[in-house]
């Protein structure tokens, strides 16, 4: 029956379901492994990196981060040539809400626009769903940081920490016993209960060890992003070189040995 409805985005199946837009999903299930955390100070990303030939010259920019604005960035997991048209559309959408109204765009609002253009190829004949969901992070003044996740049918959620990409199910069940059981006394305290980004990072590498199948850790495995303020309060992107995205690792086996030998 299902083989009936698949070929068109815009055709319902007696169960109510769009199958290609399943099928899109479906795909990024298959795609690299991103992590995002939500952190006291920040926001935390982390990427597996796929190396699928020693041949490849090194790539000279991010193939998983992108830069979207000065407050906003994103993880890519799925078709990098989908993204790059979507990511396009959000810079261009900020770029023109700071020129109309000379200010940041805010982050939510910035989210909403990528969502309803993806959206827009679930609902007319011809087009296909972009094969591509994103990690958003982002920092305003009203709301501070914020992490969004979308999907190819248009849907965004708020997230204080989540996995999209290849075993994504494992990463979240880890997150769920893991996220802010570092700050218990904490939480005994009546404050916020989020790790600090140093946490975040050595939580994110946890993550990605359980996601990437039988892959021991390295840093040219993964690559790690932290979303900070500076001290005038300017939002500061930064990508850990892989000295310092080992540094991260070598915490996480140590704290991985010690709870071992306890």
């Amino acid at each position: 029956m299902a083989r009936r409805y698949d070929s068109s985005t815009t055709t319902f199946s007696p169960e109510g379901r769009l199958h290609q837009v399943e099928y899109a999903i479906e795909a990024i299930n298959n795609a690299g492994t991103c992590v995002g955390i939500l952190a006291r100070d920040g926001i935390v990303m982390a990427s597996e990196r796929r190396i699928t030939s020693g041949l490849l010259a090194p790539a000279k920019t991010s193939e998983k981060t992108y830069k979207l604005c000065p407050h906003a960035a994103c993880n890519v997991a799925g078709l990098t040539a989908d993204a790059n048209i979507l990511i396009d559309q959000a810079r261009l959408r900020a770029g023109r809400y700071h020129y109309q109204y000379q200010e940041p765009i805010p982050v939510e609002q910035l989210v909403e626009h990528v969502c309803n253009y993806k959206q827009s190829y679930t609902q007319y004949g011809g087009l296909r769903p972009f094969g591509v969901a994103f990690l958003f992070a982002g920092y305003d003044e009203k709301h501070g940081f914020q992490l969004y996740q979308s999907d190819p049918s248009g849907n965004y959620s708020g997230w204080k920490a989540t996995v999209i990409g290849a075993n994504n199910q494992a990463g979240k069940s880890l997150l769920k016993s893991e996220y802010g059981s570092s700050s218990a006394e904490m939480a005994d305290e009546g404050e916020e209960t989020s790790p600090d980004v140093a946490g975040a990072l050595r939580l994110a590498v946890k993550v990605l060890n359980k996601t990437m199948d039988g892959t021991a850790a390295a840093a040219e495995k993964m690559e790690l992003f932290t979303m900070t303020l500076d001290e005038s309060s300017e939002v500061v992107h930064h990508i850990l070189t892989q000295k310092e995205a080992q540094e991260v690792i070598d915490q996480v086996e140590a704290e991985t040995a010690s709870a071992g030998d306890s």
